[in-house]
């Protein structure tokens, strides 16, 4: 009997993202230019990697998981993290782990870093996606629904804590609360938790002096502008002197050694300030679209699994945007997260492609269980 051949993925999800990916490399050239130049003595370094070990292998990622039948991650999500935690365990182990500032965040393979936090937050959406599909009849308890994957998490956020990458475990405590929310955990699990994590994240700020500055900055960031303000304050002044249409692509004055993270965190403000307001909302756009059709995706999809992992993959990816963006425009807090499929990050990159592909089969499947 011929097979059946499976429905095309959602092509509105695809080409918005195919877009996203090609604004970010092409906002990276431009913002990398003149660090690549400094370091490497070539204005295209930092662009060419994040295509050869970010763009290309994560497209690739994404369009084989796109053909991959999406229940094929429930059977391997323990293995996932479990893999995930032992990297972040070597991270840690002086030799293995590479340290770059103070942080130890990334295991080198030679050719290429790799950061286990950003593989974690998939295997950990796939983790959770599995836990409460199999156990919907116990998902209000709370020894046997709710603790015993709080104490997961828990283990992965502070492994990432010890490296210390706080905006990262910020990310991952986020899509846990959506999850556990979509899952169907009881809200005064997840409130209980809540209240515990802000205690907990209060006194991680008090016990290192240079988180308690960041709070500083974010309260009053005319304050000390050469000092613990110099990265939002530069950071507004380029976001500032884009205007409307902008300074025009190549034309940033800020990433000249003034603004600290030019391809990492800081990269919108870069690209604010060469885009403009007018452009910028368009990007934008393009996220909050990414999340109508992720949640979409979510909510026709043919099992609670499906329905799960995509609402996790779109609140993370979306979620980590809006971070980013508010940190750097003095909304929020500075995290130093980076902005999904924009900032400079191979492996991130890489691993987010590889989010949608698998949000890419889910569509499938969805639009399968329509046409029946």
């Amino acid at each position: 009997m011929k097979k059946l051949a499976l429905p095309e993925v959602d092509k509105y999800l695809l080409w918005n993202v195919l877009i996203l990916l090609g604004v970010g490399l092409l906002v990276l050239s431009s913002a990398s230019s003149v660090l690549s130049y400094q370091r490497f003595g070539n204005n295209y370094y930092y662009f060419f990697r994040q295509l050869l070990f970010g763009a290309i292998p994560g497209l690739i990622l994404m369009y084989i998981f796109s053909r991959i039948d999406y229940h094929f991650w429930q059977k391997i999500a323990p293995l996932l993290v479990l893999t995930g935690i032992g990297m972040l365990v070597a991270v840690l182990i002086p030799g293995i782990g590479f340290q770059v500032g103070g942080a130890r965040r990334w295991i080198n393979l030679g050719a290429f870093l790799f950061q286990p936090a950003e593989f974690i937050k998939l295997a950990i959406v796939l983790y959770l996606a599995s836990w409460y599909d199999k156990r919907q009849h116990d998902v209000h308890d709370l020894y046997y629904g709710f603790l015993p994957i709080l104490a997961i998490v828990v283990v992965v956020a502070g492994l990432i804590v010890l490296e210390p990458d706080m905006g990262t475990m910020l990310v991952l405590a986020a899509i846990a609360t959506i999850m556990f929310f979509i899952g169907g955990a009881r809200l005064q699990y997840i409130a209980a938790t809540g209240i515990a994590g802000l205690m907990m994240l209060w006194i991680l700020i008090k016990a290192a002096p240079y988180r308690a500055q960041r709070f500083l900055a974010f309260m009053d960031p005319s304050a000390d502008a050469k000092g613990i303000s110099y990265q939002i304050h530069q950071a507004l002044l380029a976001i500032g002197s884009g205007g409307w249409w902008g300074r025009g692509f190549g034309q940033s004055l800020q990433k000249h050694s003034y603004l600290p993270e030019p391809i990492g965190d800081s990269i919108f403000a870069i690209m604010s300030e060469e885009m403009g307001f007018i452009r910028v909302c368009c990007i934008l756009l393009l996220f909050f679209f990414l999340a109508y059709r992720g949640f979409k995706i979510a909510r026709t999809a043919p099992d609670t699994f499906g329905k799960l992992v995509a609402g996790g993959i779109t609140a993370w990816l979306v979620m980590q945007a809006l971070i980013n963006i508010g940190g750097i425009s003095g909304i929020t807090p500075l995290t130093g997260i980076p902005l999904t499929f924009i900032s400079y990050g191979s492996t991130a990159l890489a691993i987010s492609l590889a989010a949608v592909g698998i949000m890419l089969s889910i569509s499938r499947y969805s639009a399968l269980q329509t046409n029946k």
